[in-house]
């Protein structure tokens, strides 16, 4: 059974940092790629950032460009997201997903491009 579970939410304030971690079982860690989305209440989820299996290419949203950074611990079976100059815009609830498929076959940056989903992590930026 596969599970991913991310932490490291809560509240901070505008400009601000957070470290999101998603820590992932019952799959070959190291054969995923894996990904970032939030959602804000009211919107859809969108994607922030993903990472391929060996860290070789990242890729991130225009909107977190900069900002955020994704990285991965494949001993640890981990992927995180560091965020840092946050803005009240940011504010959503942050899912992390494993995708097999490489990167290079596209759709990696909307859901259906991925294969497992954890239940979220809730960030909150007041300003």
């Amino acid at each position: 059974q596969v599970q991913l579970v991310e932490s490291g939410g809560g509240l901070v304030q505008a400009g601000g940092s957070l470290r999101l971690s998603c820590a992932a079982s019952g799959l070959t860690f190291s054969n995923y790629a894996m990904g970032w989305f939030r959602q804000a209440p009211g919107k859809q989820r969108e994607f922030v950032a993903v990472i391929s299996w060996s860290s070789s290419s990242t890729y991130y949203a225009d909107s977190v460009k900069g900002r955020f950074t994704i990285s991965r611990d494949n001993a640890k079976n981990t992927v995180y997201l560091q965020m840092d100059s946050l803005k009240p815009d940011d504010t959503a609830v942050y899912y992390c997903a494993a995708r097999r498929l490489d990167l290079s076959y596209g759709d990696y940056d909307v859901p259906r491009g991925y294969n497992y989903w954890g239940q979220g992590t809730q960030v909150t930026v007041s300003s």
